[in-house]
């Protein structure tokens, strides 16, 4: 199914943006585990819009409800269901799209795929509302990672081609990734921030939207953790990276400037670290043939511009078979960016427990 992911921690998104409620069943979630609903709510509140300048107007808790899986606080073996409910939807914002599809938007594809019955409000199923039982699930799963020794974290590594200090992609550390976590804007630069949300100002006021790049990192996982071929860490990451509405690109390690590098230059010498073989760099971003070497995880992903824009642009009416002009109202981020850095931490966690 196109809304399910994992295998041994598999998880099933449902709802679409404007329905009743949405959110997610997880099934081969262990029993026994007790959840920390203050992390969890703490987490889930970075993705949501919060009044936050660079976030749509649409103002929901975004709580999520668990109905299943769970007694006293403790998972007990069943399959854990959590349903966040829709309380601040605008259905009649999109009462004129069912027709005109948004440029960059799923709506045509959709259209075609299901014969015009896709649900247009909000963007149905593909819309970013989606992210939120993701986001539930994925910090469910850090806190399982957590009594592993694992911990998963993410920047935003440019906007706009503003650009943020990089992760040290051999010694960055769990505290330095938990510190990211409680930041405002989750930059480690914090002037930079501040020129990232000068930017994406002049957008939003010139109704328009800006992309950017978020770098994400894993520390603490043990050598061995993958298998070869279809199932190798970047394919299991990237599956799951790329259940994040707005996700055009995703590269491991040095990924595409390795290109530009010879063997010798690009290739990461072993050595000893006390008792531990470690390498010296980390371009392969701590993966080779698809299995975790020791060294973090390091990839970075690239995220589009907001497609639902203001200014003026060309569609086609599909009912009149004739192109038209389409000025989108509504409430829309003029930049995703921000709060998508943690559901792309929660995806990554979803794929790294299910490789365990």
């Amino acid at each position: 199914m196109s809304c399910s992911f994992g295998e041994k921690y598999k998880i099933t998104i449902f709802g679409q943006s404007h329905s009743e409620a949405i959110g997610v069943v997880i099934d081969g979630i262990p029993a026994g585990i007790k959840l920390d609903m203050e992390k969890i709510l703490a987490f889930m509140a970075r993705r949501a819009p919060g009044g936050k300048a660079y976030a749509t107007r649409r103002n929901e808790s975004d709580y999520p409800n668990i109905v299943s899986g769970v007694v006293d606080g403790v998972t007990c073996g069943a399959p854990l269901c959590a349903v966040i409910v829709n309380s601040d939807q605008h259905s009649s914002d999109y009462n004129k799209l069912k027709y005109l599809p948004r440029p960059s938007h799923a709506d045509f594809a959709a259209y075609m795929k299901h014969n015009g019955f896709n649900d247009i409000r909000g963007g149905g199923n593909f819309s970013g509302r989606m992210t939120a039982p993701m986001c539930f699930a994925g910090a469910v799963a850090m806190q399982i990672l957590q009594e592993k020794g694992i911990t998963v974290g993410a920047h935003i590594s440019s906007i706009a081609g503003i650009a943020d200090s990089s992760f040290d992609p051999v010694n960055v550390s769990a505290d330095e990734l938990n510190e990211i976590k409680v930041k405002s804007f989750p930059v480690i630069d914090g002037e930079k921030g501040e020129e990232m949300l000068a930017e994406i100002e002049k957008a939003r006021m010139s109704l328009d939207s800006v992309g950017g790049v978020i770098e994400c990192a894993a520390v603490g996982l043990k050598p061995g953790i993958g298998e070869p071929v279809f199932d190798g860490m970047e394919n299991v990451i990237s599956s799951a990276v790329f259940g994040v509405p707005a996700v055009k690109g995703i590269e491991f390690g040095n990924g595409f400037a390795c290109t530009k590098l010879r063997g010798s230059e690009n290739n990461d010498p072993f050595v000893m670290d006390g008792d531990e073989v470690k390498t010296l760099t980390n371009n392969h971003g701590g993966i080779l043939g698809g299995i975790s070497s020791g060294m973090p995880i390091i990839f970075r992903v690239a995220m589009k511009p907001t497609a639902s824009v203001s200014v003026e642009q060309r569609t086609v009416n599909l009912k009149e078979k004739k192109e038209e002009n389409l000025v989108i109202g509504g409430r829309h981020d003029p930049c995703i960016v921000p709060r998508a850095v943690p559901c792309i931490e929660a995806a990554t966690a979803i794929a790294i427990i299910n490789l365990l």
